[in-house]
């Protein structure tokens, strides 16, 4: 169930506000005249928001290019690639 305030809540019970964005880890809606007007949540769940949806970018990235190609990898080409990767990070940022 969603938590919907007055925007004017956010002015006049900024504390209440702030403690159930950061104990539920839900969005708030707020409404502004009878309608939508903003959403407030804490910095951890926007976080998590922001990781979820660079995951879900990165898995539809990952369809679109095997619906393009036939080429697919093995975990232990992927896993070898990675570290290779990191290796040479390492090496980069010892020099």
């Amino acid at each position: 169930m969603p938590i919907i305030r007055p925007v004017s809540d956010l002015r006049n019970n900024f504390t209440e506000i702030s403690n159930i964005v950061h104990e539920t880890s839900l969005p708030l809606f707020l409404t502004k005249n009878g309608y939508g007007d903003m959403v407030v949540m804490s910095m951890e769940a926007f976080d998590h928001l922001k990781l979820e949806n660079e995951i879900f970018f990165k898995l539809k990235e990952a369809e679109n290019e095997a619906k393009t190609t036939t080429k697919r990898y093995s975990h232990e080409e992927v896993f070898s690639e990675i570290k290779d990767m990191l290796s040479d990070r390492v090496r980069a940022n010892e020099v």
